[in-house]
């Protein structure tokens, strides 16, 4: 019984017989499932980001570049893993990640106005080798080497889930058998997403709460 690359007949077997799935079925089971459940919670991990800009209509204390370079790293990152040709559950939030990266960076550009001419040249050279580099179309060691190097309104959800979402995929790259560099791309993640997390809840200022005058 074979659903979405998710083999269900083993443990289903054990479970018939009465007895406790092998630990080798249950691993693979597991980390399928917090595979996949990882995708689902990414489709909504950049939300709060972005309603948070939306919200204050404001990008104060962002910088264009860094969201740049994000989705610059999950272009990389997403084409690294479709060239290797892991299984879907092993990377499909990177696609609704960069997904949502590209909206959250159009945002950014819309309340960054007038936008230079340098960032719409950095815009249009994504735009150019992006298909090229998604289509897995360059060498296979410069895929490597840039997998390798791309690892004011930040939002403490947003970073919660990066933190959350980076410790599970280190144990679904183990279990998946994933590349070294992509379970280091993981654990690098954990790292660096949970610094900024410290440093939100660190330096987050308590809201103070407006008295009402009574008039």
């Amino acid at each position: 019984m074979d659903y979405l690359g998710i083999d269900f007949s083993c443990a289903i077997g054990s479970l018939k017989s009465g007895n406790l799935p092998p630990k080798d079925c249950l691993l693979a089971l597991i980390s399928k499932l917090l595979g996949y459940a990882i995708v689902a919670a990414s489709t909504t991990v950049k939300l709060p980001q972005i309603l948070k800009i939306l919200k204050h209509r404001s990008v104060r204390g962002l910088s264009v570049v860094a969201f740049e370079l994000e989705v610059v790293g999950y272009t990389i990152a997403l084409a690294y893993c479709l060239h290797k040709g892991l299984p879907f559950s092993a990377y499909g939030e990177l696609a609704f990640l960069l997904i949502q990266a590209l909206i959250l960076v159009a945002i950014i550009y819309y309340f960054s106005q007038p936008v230079g001419i340098s960032t719409w040249t950095r815009a249009l050279l994504y735009c150019a080798v992006a298909p090229t580099v998604l289509s897995g179309q360059i060498d296979p060691i410069l895929f490597e080497a840039l997998y390798n190097k791309s690892t004011g309104e930040l939002s403490f959800l947003t970073c919660l889930m990066n933190t959350a979402g980076s410790l599970v995929r280190v144990f679904t790259g183990v279990q998946e058998k994933a590349p070294t560099s992509v379970v280091m791309g993981s654990v690098l993640g954990v790292l660096t997403n949970g610094t900024i997390l410290s440093q939100i809840i660190i330096y987050r200022k308590p809201q103070v709460k407006k008295e009402k005058k009574v008039k």
